[in-house]
């Protein structure tokens, strides 16, 4: 199983996106003991707040890829709006 995952920086409120095979270990042993690279260490910790599950990685890695884009940014706030109007 392959994941597309979103995590909200609790220092200030930055968003991450990314994909794994493994989301409870990416999460809780890399991102928040600051084991990613430079942005992880700069807005951890972090917790999650959105994951997709997919059976095929390049399926993982195409979402993360469209998230990041301008549109997939709109998409994904429409998908979280009640979630960002809780939490801004």
């Amino acid at each position: 199983m392959w994941y597309f995952y979103v995590l909200e920086s609790l220092k200030d409120g930055a968003l991450y996106k990314g994909y794994t095979d493994d989301l409870k270990r990416r999460f809780l042993s890399e991102h928040n003991r600051k084991r990613g690279g430079s942005y992880t260490k700069k807005h951890a910790p972090f917790k999650l707040i959105y994951y997709e599950a997919y059976l095929e990685k390049a399926d993982a890695m195409k979402s993360e890829r469209f998230f990041k884009t301008g549109y997939g940014r709109e998409v994904l706030n429409d998908k979280l709006e009640n979630y960002i109007r809780m939490h801004k």
